[in-house]
Formats: structure tokens, C-alpha cells, sequence
């Protein structure tokens, strides 16, 4: 841990995984089975899907394939990870998924736009969620679905304990926090949605588990790059939260974890179905 005291958060909403590849691969990982289930009976052909915080895409172009001949526009706030998604969606062939610059809290489309707005790990890095939500309402259509995702840190499980996983999910927490955002959203999703304005909440949840050889492997491997590479250990760094020794034991803990058969991890996420 550094000597110094962590300054105060910036007046920001930052990304706090950044784009390093290792953080992109675990996004090529999203599906709708595994990253939006909750989202598939309300998923019927012809509809217009808003796909916010849509990073390289994969979540929206599977929507865009159960969705014909509807469309789906993915927005976020990376231009590198725009043009990335775009050219997946042309790799892949689907002609009904699109991807665009754009900004959460100006959403640049028209009132009732949209039949579903949907948002995966996006509430989680705002520094006003609520404020987002409101403008997610405004762009669905009468009747039309919010879906929205997130993770709760806060409720994160790993076995076996090892000091440097229990660190490095304390130090992700802070560091988080100290980026403008919240890193226990799942279980604060319902409030918002209701602060937001919306009149029908569902509030549902789900996990993901990574226990397989091949998913301590890329999951483990992933973040142990992560905690030398990304923005996340820059960020960690600057605040004063870890200095690099610090950085380098995690990122070690998470290989022998890697190596370890026993090794199992939990991560709960809070999820929204609702209506205006």
C-alpha cells in the first residue's frame, strides 16, 4: 500500500477497466445467454433496440440476430471501440446492428425512440446514474422495456482465500469509488430505476462462475495482466491506493489462483426489467 493518503475523487465518470485487450477480451466473451438472459422473453423480431455503453459489441449484435428485421444501435463513448464494433458487425454479417459515438446523460435521438434501452456494467461508472436513467426513459417508447445489468462487487466470492484476491477486491472497490463510480451497483439498481421515474420495476438477479480450468485461465490470466497494464493500475497508482510492488503481488495471486484446481470465483449482478 502507498504511504500517501488517496486524494479525493475526480470530478469525473471514468472507465475504470480502461481498453486494454486484456479487459476487451472478457467483453468478446457477452452474449445474450450469458450476459442478458433476463432480457429474452421480452425479445420478439421488429423490434428497435437502444444498446448503451455497447464497448466492441457482441451483446448487440447477438440482440441485432433475434431482433429482425428491427435494429439495434449501440452507442459508447470510445470512438476506437466504435469503429471496432462496426467493423465486427460487418465481419459478422449483420446488416441491422449499428454502433455511433455517444454520451449516456445526452442521448442524441428523439423522445420514444426506442422499444428497449438496454445497458450491461454501464451503471456501474456513472457518477449519476439516475440522471442516465432518466434519459434512457426518455428515449423508449409507451410500453417500451428498460434492461439494464451490474455487477455488485461487494458480493463477490473466491475460493480458495488467497491475501492477494481479498487486496485486489478491496483495492478495485476504492479505486473505483475514486473514479466517480459505484462498484456494488447490482444492489443498488432497483432505487435508481424508481428515482429515475420508472412505474414497473422487475428486480431480478444472476451470477456469473468461473471455475473450469479454461475459465480460471482466461478470466484469472485476464486480470492478472489487468493489474500491471490497464488503466485500472494506472488508476490505482495515481490515486495513491497501490503503488506497483502491491500491483505485482496481485497480479501473481491471480495466476496461482489460475493454477489452482480448486479455484472458484462468484460475481452476483443485479438486474432491472422495467416500464415507464
Amino acid at each position: 500500500m502507498s504511504e500517501h493518503a488517496p486524494e479525493a475523487a475526480p470530478d469525473r465518470d471514468v472507465y475504470t477497466h480502461g481498453h486494454h485487450p486484456s479487459v476487451l477480451s472478457s467483453h468478446l466473451w457477452r452474449t445474450v445467454s450469458n450476459s442478458a438472459a433476463y432480457l429474452e422473453p421480452s425479445l420478439t423480431a421488429g423490434l428497435d433496440i437502444l444498446d448503451v455503453g455497447s464497448g466492441p459489441g457482441t451483446i448487440s449484435i447477438d440482440l441485432a440476430r433475434r431482433v429482425r428485421p428491427g435494429r439495434v444501435i449501440g452507442i459508447d463513448a470510445s470512438p476506437e471501440i466504435v469503429a471496432e464494433a462496426n467493423g465486427l458487425a460487418r465481419s459478422s454479417g449483420v446488416a441491422n446492428a449499428e454502433f455511433r459515438v455517444g454520451d449516456a446523460y445526452a442521448l442524441d435521438f428523439p423522445d420514444a425512440s426506442f422499444d428497449v434501452v438496454h445497458a450491461h456494467q454501464v451503471l456501474q461508472h456513472l457518477r449519476r446514474p439516475v440522471d442516465a436513467l432518466r434519459e434512457f426513459r426518455r428515449v423508449l417508447k409507451p410500453g417500451g422495456v428498460l434492461a439494464v445489468r451490474d455487477v455488485d462487487y461487494g458480493g463477490v466470492v473466491t475460493a480458495p482465500e488467497r491475501p492477494e484476491l481479498t487486496r485486489w477486491l478491496s483495492l478495485y472497490r476504492d479505486v473505483h469509488r475514486w473514479n466517480g463510480g459505484e462498484p456494488d451497483a447490482g444492489r443498488h439498481l432497483k432505487a435508481w430505476v424508481r428515482a429515475a421515474g420508472f412505474g414497473e420495476v422487475e428486480a431480478l438477479g444472476s451470477v456469473w462462475v468461473f471455475a473450469s480450468d479454461a475459465e480460471r485461465e482466461w478470466w484469472g490470466t485476464s486480470w492478472a495482466q489487468r493489474a500491471l497494464e490497464s488503466q485500472f493500475a494506472a488508476h490505482a497508482i495515481e490515486s495513491g491506493h497501490a503503488d506497483p510492488g502491491e500491483l505485482q503481488r496481485i497480479s501473481e495471486g491471480w495466476l496461482a489462483w489460475v493454477r489452482d484446481a480448486d479455484g472458484w470465483m462468484l460475481m452476483p449482478h443485479g438486474e432491472i426489467i422495467a416500464r415507464p
